[in-house]
């Protein structure tokens, strides 16, 4: 994977992520963010949108894009080692991406907090399955977009490259460090614009 130059100049890594949904990765975890997000401009972001030998972007397939997104954040969990930390964001989640402005979709998905973990694969599996434990009505949009985009494939590529571990505790650092459910950690959550 091709990255930007800088990313040599450092030893360490915080990943801070907005998790989202995503009109092309079905969500916006910490893979996304740095598989997409470290890659370089001209060459990176080519080598993983397009189809290879094509010159039209944008044409790779679901799983495709999720495998090749996957590879490169690989290169820069590898890059960085045990040096490098994940937090995702779960507030004002969107079924669409930052990226896309003014033109996203409305937040309907509701405030959870913070997920953070040493783990690229854990982090990103807990956040997901956060969001497929609230009811039906919170969850509905975001699910469907993960759903309908194949995003589930980020994580089991993730899993199958050795990234991480999708086996995880929740603890609560609100309460001690006590283990908590995803159930749990979402019982009282409020709609969003409540």
């Amino acid at each position: 994977m091709t990255m930007g130059a800088g990313i040599l100049d450092y030893d360490s890594m915080l990943v801070l992520t907005h998790f989202k949904g995503h009109m092309m990765g079905g969500f916006g975890g910490s893979n996304k963010n740095i598989g997409i997000g470290n890659a370089d401009g001209r060459i990176g972001k080519k080598a993983i949108h397009t189809v290879e030998g094509s010159d039209e972007m944008w044409s790779i397939a679901e799983e495709e894009l999720m495998e090749r997104m996957t590879e490169s954040a690989k290169a820069t969990v590898d890059h960085f080692g045990k040096n490098i930390a994940f937090i995702n964001v779960m507030r004002n989640m969107s079924v669409s991406c930052d990226c896309e402005g003014v033109g996203a979709q409305p937040v309907v998905t509701p405030n959870v907090g913070l997920v953070a973990s040493l783990d690229i694969l854990a982090v990103d599996q807990a956040s997901v399955d956060l969001v497929y434990a609230m009811t039906e009505e919170q969850h509905h949009d975001l699910v469907e977009r993960i759903e309908s985009r194949h995003g589930h494939r980020q994580l089991s590529y993730m899993k199958e490259l050795g990234m991480g571990n999708n086996r995880y505790t929740l603890v609560d650092i609100d309460n001690g460090d006590a283990p908590i459910t995803t159930a749990e950690a979402v019982r009282d959550v409020v709609p969003f614009g409540q």
